[in-house]
């Protein structure tokens, strides 16, 4: 488990759940934070390893996608998962004004409002997978039915086929 002053506010939230999650520290000082990276770093397949995407409606409505790193976000799927027409992703500068989370360290948990909240159908095949712990340089490792739970998170197919 991490030390007491490494923990982030995802990790307190779990905690106050009673979610089990194993805590993973990487470096990141050579600026490498995309989650393919990241997966490296920890030893982590990338199947595994999942990256938090924030998408607006054409209606203006936020969304959040939760696919494993190394894949795209299909946004005709992801739309379809939510019921809109269409979606795009939002402008990096907006990250932090929508999710309280700044780029590369963006969390499907503990975000300032809880949007609606996706994650790619890929994930219930795992018994765990590795998301943000919502700081660059932290991850957290936990049962994606938990992650769902406590996301409020449906799983649907989101990524483009290969």
């Amino acid at each position: 488990m991490a030390k007491k002053e490494q923990k982030t506010n995802v990790m307190r939230l779990l905690e106050k759940e009673k979610v089990a999650y194993i805590a993973h520290e990487y470096p990141h000082e050579d600026g490498v934070i995309d989650g393919v990276g990241v997966a490296a770093k920890l030893g982590q397949p990338v199947e595994c390893v999942f990256k938090t995407l924030v998408t607006r409606s054409a209606r203006g409505g936020f969304f959040v996608f939760c696919i494993p790193v190394a894949k795209e976000l299909d946004l005709k799927k992801a739309a379809r998962a939510v019921g809109e027409k269409s979606i795009s992703m939002i402008h990096v500068a907006e990250i932090n004004q929508v999710t309280g989370y700044i780029r590369g360290g963006c969390s499907p948990l503990g975000m300032k409002k809880k949007y609606p909240t996706v994650l790619d159908q890929s994930a219930q095949e795992r018994e765990h997978i590795m998301v943000s712990a919502g700081k660059i340089g932290f991850q957290v490792e936990l049962c994606p039915k938990q992650l769902a739970r406590l996301a409020g998170a449906t799983f649907a197919p989101l990524t483009q086929d290969e």
